[in-house]
């Protein structure tokens, strides 16, 4: 599938008024509670990069904290950061409760304030690429990364199952004004038009996370209380719409589970990337 790439152009006021939308849809339900089962994907990110102890790492969107605990368990020097205070409490909880050092900073993905080159490596696992304004998160990620430093990312892609699920809801509730699909950040060209220019190598690994629960019904019950996007979309429907939203989410998932006993086995494919900055 090609992926048609072109410039973010819209209007300050539009890009302001989708991040405040952005921002009121991750902090509904409790990212957390999904969140967490993600911790796998951190660690592998982790080790991609190669992280040394004593390296200042930033964590971007961070959430509750996967990347950000599993830098700090490789004795690096964290800066932890996401626009959701809520999240960044429950990670701090997390690292609380594993004696680990962690600086942990209220911060917008699209305007970091930190100087330029401060860190030896920033991190984003599936957060980063939720920004309302893509190009200029970009730009933030790389500016404040030392020359010679790296950047990690683990991204959704198009193709995969949190990719055709994000399509699905959009088929339902149409994505608000300015909103670009997230999943571009899981693609190889549009992470060559971004990060290209400023790169000295680009690496990209196809990875897949599976989503392991009770049954369909139950990652659905999860997803819909917690995950805010979901959770955002059902509260845009009334019931009827609701309904049939639902037996499509349900309808994706069967296509994705390889489970033949009534649970869910679902593999979501990811791009596992490290960027070295020129």
């Amino acid at each position: 599938m090609q992926t048609v790439l072109t410039p973010q152009r819209d209007s300050g006021d539009e890009l302001s008024a989708l991040k405040k939308k952005q921002q009121a849809t991750w902090s509904a339900g409790d990212y957390s509670v999904v969140g967490v089962t993600l911790q796998i994907v951190g660690e592998s990110l982790c080790e991609a990069v190669d992280l040394h102890s004593g390296e200042h790492v930033l964590d971007i969107a961070a959430g509750n904290g996967n990347a950000t605990l599993a830098a700090a368990r490789r004795f690096t020097e964290v800066t932890s950061t996401d626009y959701v205070p809520e999240l960044l409490e429950r990670a701090k909880a997390r690292a609380t409760a594993e004696g680990l050092t962690v600086n942990f900073q209220v911060a917008d993905a699209e305007a970091l304030d930190f100087p330029d080159g401060t860190f030896d490596v920033a991190l984003s696992t599936f957060g980063i690429m939720f920004t309302a304004d893509h190009d200029r998160a970009a730009q933030e990620m790389q500016r404040v990364v030392r020359k010679g430093g790296r950047m990690g990312m683990a991204n959704w892609t198009p193709e995969s199952f949190i990719g055709q699920l994000f399509k699905t809801i959009g088929r339902h509730v149409p994505p608000p004004a300015g909103a670009r699909s997230p999943a571009l950040w899981g693609t190889r060209a549009w992470l060559d038009e971004h990060f290209g220019t400023q790169a000295n190598d680009i690496k990209t690994t196809s990875k897949t996370f599976v989503f392991r629960y009770r049954s369909p019904e139950h990652w659905l019950e999860v997803f819909r209380t917690w995950y805010g996007p979901t959770l955002k979309a059902f509260a845009a429907l009334d019931a009827e719409k609701a309904k049939a939203l639902e037996t499509d989410i349900l309808k994706l998932i069967e296509q994705f589970n390889r489970a033949g006993d009534g649970t869910m086995v679902v593999p979501s494919e990811y791009l596992e990337i490290v960027i070295t900055k020129a």
